[in-house]
């Protein structure tokens, strides 16, 4: 195998399960409920937690990205061993992650010229980077070198999306997404917007009334993407605070396709989490690398 380990921010929702198959490490992004005690995700606060708090407290909460030392921190544990690193971001648009990855990069590489930080800003969040993310581990057990995966991964994180819907606009409007009037008028009206992150942009698709018929318009516009080309995309269901639906929509989409995903229903990090609520849930895909 090469030499190499792949690394990303926590933004990628990896189960631990599939961390572990793949051999990925992840820095984690930080959580505040006071803006003032920040907390890593997943190390000092789990995923259900954090909803649990958010959904019973009524709180807005604030994220932080990984700092420059985190990363360095991380960088050197396997610099030290003798790897090279190939490092995956939250889309740039979204968070500073990538720039603050790139920034120890370059510091790390003046203590150890003779090894490669590669960093990629994944375009991507959530699931799909997730996806991302094991592509390229699958590249790196069939033997590319690290050179060859990031050549191949900076193609693939143009080739799939996000798509999701929320019940509640409330968060959105919070972080400064959405206007005030514009979320106080969705939750009158039982309106569910339908979002996708395409491309490290997050735009509104659609909107839709109800939250059943929001479910089905993502299967709808999953297909509309997907088309005749199923089997050459990695598919995975994601969702903030909301299994059941999660488990249903799975279902819907293995009848509807006549497929059986090859992953685990992935839970939606504080990262995503603290902007969509406790209600987002949605598809994530990405092509494979050898499709």
């Amino acid at each position: 195998m090469s030499n190499f380990i792949i690394l990303s921010d926590s933004s990628c929702d990896l189960p631990e399960n599939l961390r572990q198959q793949f051999n990925i490490d992840v820095v984690p992004f930080y959580i505040s409920f006071d803006k003032e005690n920040y907390l890593k995700e997943n190390i000092d606060i789990k995923i259900y937690d954090f909803y649990e708090k958010i959904v019973s407290e009524k709180i807005i909460p604030k994220t932080s990205l990984p700092s420059m030392e985190d990363y360095c921190e991380y960088f050197k544990k396997h610099l030290d061993n003798g790897l090279d690193i190939l490092c995956f971001t939250i889309c740039s648009e979204l968070s500073g992650s990538y720039q603050s990855a790139v920034n120890a990069a370059n510091i790390m590489l003046e203590d150890y010229p003779e090894r490669k930080i590669l960093v990629i800003d994944s375009r991507k969040a959530t699931v799909a980077q997730g996806l991302l993310v094991i592509e390229a581990s699958k590249m790196q057990k069939a033997g590319f070198s690290i050179e060859e995966t990031f050549e191949k991964m900076e193609q693939l994180k143009h080739e799939g999306i996000i798509v999701f819907t929320i019940d509640t606009l409330e968060y959105l409007q919070k972080g400064g997404r959405i206007g005030k009037a514009s979320a106080l008028a969705g939750s009158l009206l039982n309106i569910k917007p339908i979002l996708l992150l395409d491309n490290g942009i997050l735009e509104p698709h659609s909107k839709v009334r109800g939250r059943k018929k929001s479910l089905s318009e993502i299967l709808k516009i999953f297909n509309e993407y997907i088309k005749d080309d199923i089997n050459k995309y990695e598919v995975a269901i994601a969702h903030a605070h909301c299994k059941d639906e999660a488990i249903e929509l799975e279902k819907n989409l293995n009848e509807k396709y006549n497929i059986k995903l090859s992953y685990p229903i992935f839970d939606i990090g504080v990262t995503v989490g603290a902007h969509t609520g406790a209600t987002a849930i949605g598809v994530g895909f990405i092509k494979k690398f050898d499709a």
